[in-house]
């Protein structure tokens, strides 16, 4: 039988990743498939935590450089990663997985509100935990709530799922020579401006020395495999 090398992990998939190949909005082919890959973790018995972005329905940063107020635009941000939540929360539940969507904005009426210790008693009971609306403030990215959040669930490590195989020297779609990066750490990524994370979310990371694998969403069992311990992806560590 397969083993678990964590505990508890926290897994940030971005907004894209479930809009698949449809250019805006959510692809039920991907949040099944997503849910899928999140139930082979489950099975194990390992915790696990979410933070989902919301760049498939609107881009805070975005809207901002057009001439939206940065703050009304990251609010809507927030909101955008409620749906994607309340999306993947209704795919997992359809699959059989006991799920709680945890907001960082008060709307008691589709989401419990974020409080730590509710968040560390659902995952002791094997509910899989999404956190919505990033850290609840603007300016901040959900890579950085994602950080956040896995330092105040005690997660052991974050596993970061992205459409490429980890981290380039620079961008390898772009670029058919980019290099990939097998390791590295956090002060690197920083003084080489790699875009594994933005730089808050990377400071904070290595400020609280917690480990990141960058990996490839859509192969599938790549989530399983990097919670059983192997060697995927890319890892940043503080060395």
């Amino acid at each position: 039988m397969t083993t678990a090398k964590y505990k508890r992990v926290l897994l940030k998939l971005s907004g894209e990743a479930l809009m698949g190949d449809e250019g805006f909005g959510i692809s039920p082919d991907v949040i099944k498939y997503v849910a899928g890959e999140i139930q082979s973790v489950i099975k194990l018995g390992v915790e696990t935590a979410i933070v989902v972005g919301g760049g498939n329905i609107f881009r805070g940063i975005r809207a901002a450089s057009y001439g939206m107020d940065r703050v009304s635009a990251d609010h809507m941000g927030m909101l955008a990663t409620v749906i994607n939540s309340l999306a993947l929360q209704d795919a997992l539940e359809n699959i059989g997985l006991q799920t709680r969507v945890l907001s960082a904005i008060n709307m008691h009426e589709v989401a419990e509100p974020f409080i730590v210790r509710r968040a560390v008693r659902h995952l002791e009971k094997k509910r899989v935990v999404i956190f919505a609306a990033g850290t609840g403030n603007p300016y901040f990215t959900t890579d950085t709530a994602a950080v956040l959040r896995a330092q105040e669930v005690r997660a052991e490590i974050l596993l970061k799922a992205t459409k490429v195989d980890g981290v380039y020297d620079s961008d390898p779609v772009k670029n058919p020579n980019a290099e990939f990066i097998k390791q590295i750490d956090y002060m690197k990524v920083l003084e080489r401006n790699l875009k594994a994370m933005d730089t808050t979310a990377i400071s904070l990371a290595m400020d609280n020395d917690l480990p990141l694998i960058v990996f490839r969403l859509k192969e599938k069992g790549n989530i399983l495999r990097l919670v059983c311990g192997e060697d995927i992806g890319t890892l940043i560590t503080n060395g």
